[in-house]
């Protein structure tokens, strides 16, 4: 008879592993048995409601009305200065100058009085510093940023105070940005997604100014160096102005350097106004835009829902983690993961100073846009009609508080909640009891948001693809409405 070899596994292997080695057995005596580990598959899990407290910057107010929010944070020798200003963005543009705010923005590093484009984009290289601002459509703020190392920061300051204060926006300039902008416009009407946007924006927008997201070639060619000029001089001024300033620096070398560099910035009369808010439409309407031999539909479809500063934000905000914010949602489950019908499937939704707009898209093969369009129904009605497991809703609020508290270890993204409750006028403890607002919300409260906010009987429904392929699957949702690529109403 063949005896078996023995193995000896050495005590740190057993330990290693997790296990507990077998004790040598004595004469005849029967071995003890072994605890063995049970795996459930699962991580742990804290039942805890994450506690905050977000260190808040200090508050001052200049004499020209800018407020300034300093937040001190050492461990990098680096500054970042970001300075939002209301009433500079698209949604104040003239009617026949739009995407004025965003070239104005955009021209602002292309020359002053002292320094050419060139000089700015080199000494800011040999600074390592960052200079510039944005601003577009939708919008009521133009944003202007600045950022460099602590020990040169006096040098880099100045650069960016000579931009945002003395931009001079040379002609040459502006006509080669004038130009790869047109190009731009006529490139983008070759891309689905951005025909999607458009359309759905104009639908559930309407007249609104916020209906808009790019410019045109007549007001681009309507916007002159001088209309920039007089933008800049009524708009960028610092009553309407909140300055976020993070990094290696304190408020007393701070402010003392702030007061003189704006000494000549004055207050102005202006004030924003708050955004009108934009009209619900009632009925449901289909809009498809035809893309002859496209091999994909892309779908976009919602309305307006609510803005910043409604009390039903946290529980939307919930709704949408579990209806469709990302790759473990319902949507997203379901389109892709079950049916295969596409790479991705989303809601989402935004809220400003006004009322924006929840969506839900995708992008489906052109021979499934029936079934994605049933399936996305389904799971409006889902949500609407039956309140989600306690199981799976908490799994979401879990998700929304970790990326909340994975957010907070960054210095700049402490400075962004800080201007965001400035701007919208939050609480002052806001951001503090955020994670308990989320973990509060319940079934309840995601059934009652979505049977407010997101009916199916004024829903608006874009699809972008081949009409001669997906008009008959559409037509089964409302009135549908044909345009071609150039957005004109296909007879």
């Amino acid at each position: 008879m063949r005896t078996m070899p023995i193995c000896l596994i050495p005590v740190g292997l057993w330990m290693a592993w997790g296990q507990t080695p077998p004790m040598p057995m004595a004469g005849n005596a029967p071995p003890k048995k072994e605890a063995k580990d049970v795996f459930k598959n699962k991580a742990p899990v804290s039942q805890e409601v994450l506690r905050v407290k977000l260190p808040k910057p200090v508050e001052v107010h200049l004499e020209n009305g800018l407020t300034v929010l300093i937040l001190e944070d050492h461990r990098l020798p680096q500054i970042s200065m970001s300075l939002g200003m209301r009433g500079a963005g698209g949604l104040d543009e003239p009617a026949n100058l739009k995407g004025l705010a965003s070239v104005t923005a955009t021209m602002l590093r292309e020359g002053t009085a002292t320094r050419t484009s060139k000089q700015i984009a080199d000494e800011a290289d040999r600074l390592a510093a960052s200079v510039g601002g944005t601003s577009g459509f939708g919008v009521t703020e133009a944003n202007f940023s600045m950022s460099g190392l602590s020990d040169n920061f006096d040098r880099w300051f100045a650069l960016g105070v000579d931009v945002l204060l003395h931009p001079s926006f040379p002609a040459d300039e502006w006509n080669k940005l004038k130009q790869r902008q047109l190009v731009s416009l006529r490139q983008q009407r070759t891309s689905a997604a951005f025909l999607a946007n458009e359309r759905f924006s104009k639908a559930v927008f309407g007249s609104h100014p916020a209906s808009l997201i790019s410019a045109t070639a007549e007001s681009l060619e309507a916007i002159t160096p001088e209309a920039m000029k007089k933008w800049h001089d009524e708009r960028y001024v610092p009553q309407n102005g909140v300055l976020g300033v993070v990094g290696d620096v304190t408020p007393a070398q701070l402010l003392p350097k702030l007061k003189e560099a704006f000494a000549s910035w004055k207050k102005t009369d202006l004030h924003p106004q708050t955004p009108a808010k934009p009209t619900l439409t009632e009925e449901v309407r289909v809009l498809l835009v035809n893309r002859p031999s496209s091999v994909q539909t892309n779908l976009v479809m919602g309305n307006i829902a609510i803005d910043r500063r409604s009390p039903d934000y946290v529980a939307f905000t919930v709704m949408h983690e579990v209806l469709g914010a990302g790759s473990t949602a319902r949507l997203f489950n379901n389109l892709r993961e079950d049916k295969g019908y596409t790479y991705g499937a989303y809601s989402g939704f935004t809220a400003g100073s006004y009322p924006g707009a929840w969506r839900a898209n995708s992008e489906v093969r052109t021979e499934v846009t029936e079934g994605a369009m049933k399936e996305f129904f389904n799971e409006f009605k889902r949500i609407r009609d039956e309140k989600p497991p306690v199981s799976e809703l908490e799994e979401k609020k879990r998700s929304v508080v970790a990326r909340f508290a994975l957010s907070i270890e960054s210095p700049q993204q402490l400075l962004n909640y800080a201007i965001q409750r400035k701007f919208y006028d939050l609480p002052e403890n806001y951001w503090d009891t955020y994670p308990a607002q989320i973990s509060a919300v319940t079934p309840e409260d995601v059934q009652r948001v979505a049977r407010k906010y997101l009916s199916l009987d004024n829903i608006q429904i874009v699809a972008v693809g081949d009409a001669t392929k997906i008009k008959s699957v559409m037509e089964t949702y409302g009135k549908i409405t044909v345009y071609d690529a150039d957005g004109k109403v296909v007879p």
